[in-house]
């Protein structure tokens, strides 16, 4: 007996199948907004029960890096979906996840200008060209801070034992630090360019 194949349904076409279809994609969408939504208010929970951000103190400099004062000011405190929205995926890592750039890949590690740099995730006055000299490690390089109060320094164990620097208004990541460096400090803060913001001096 033949098969006749013109009185076959197609199954695909079907009203049922389309309206199945329909069905499982709108909900498979809507569990993937209720995850998210869940997993955010988990977020927003969390940070709430830890309580207000705590205040630190920092000093302010002008765009031409002029020293204007201390203030206190509360800690920066953003989710990591947050900062995802805010900063580009090479910056998150590096910023958020004390990721490290590759060296002579960034932007500055060859900048000569003058001018001060800025933290991307904050804008905190971080360092300042006058500081800045070439270490030959691809990275940009300073002797100094702008002010001691803007960074702070973590025990780092990730590769042996050193000793990380961050933003301390907001915990941004921003290098390490190492005791080869020149006079008047002996010091040498081994910083992503992908942490930092320069502005020019007028």
């Amino acid at each position: 007996m033949a098969f006749d194949t013109n009185n076959v349904t197609d199954i695909s076409s079907s009203p049922v199948t389309r309206r199945v279809f329909l069905t499982l994609s709108v909900s498979g969408l809507l569990g993937v907004a209720i995850l998210r939504f869940r997993r955010h208010s988990a977020m927003v929970a969390q940070m709430a029960a830890a309580g207000p951000p705590p205040v630190v103190t920092i000093v302010e400099f002008s765009k031409d890096g002029k020293r204007m004062g201390t203030v206190q000011v509360p800690k920066i405190v953003k989710t990591d979906d947050e900062w995802r929205a805010r900063l580009n995926r090479s910056v998150y890592e590096i910023t958020r996840n004390a990721d490290t750039e590759i060296a002579f890949s960034g932007e500055y590690w060859n900048l000569h200008e003058e001018g001060l740099f800025r933290c991307v995730c904050c804008n905190t006055a971080l360092f300042i060209s006058d500081t800045k000299f070439d270490s030959g490690t691809g990275w940009p390089s300073f002797w100094a801070p702008i002010a001691k109060e803007n960074i702070e320094t973590i025990e780092d164990h990730s590769f042996g034992i050193r000793t990380a620097v961050a933003c301390r208004l907001c915990d941004a990541h921003l290098g390490h630090v190492f005791d080869d460096g020149p006079p008047p400090t002996g010091l040498r803060y081994c910083i992503n360019s992908a942490s930092l913001v320069f502005v020019r001096s007028a």
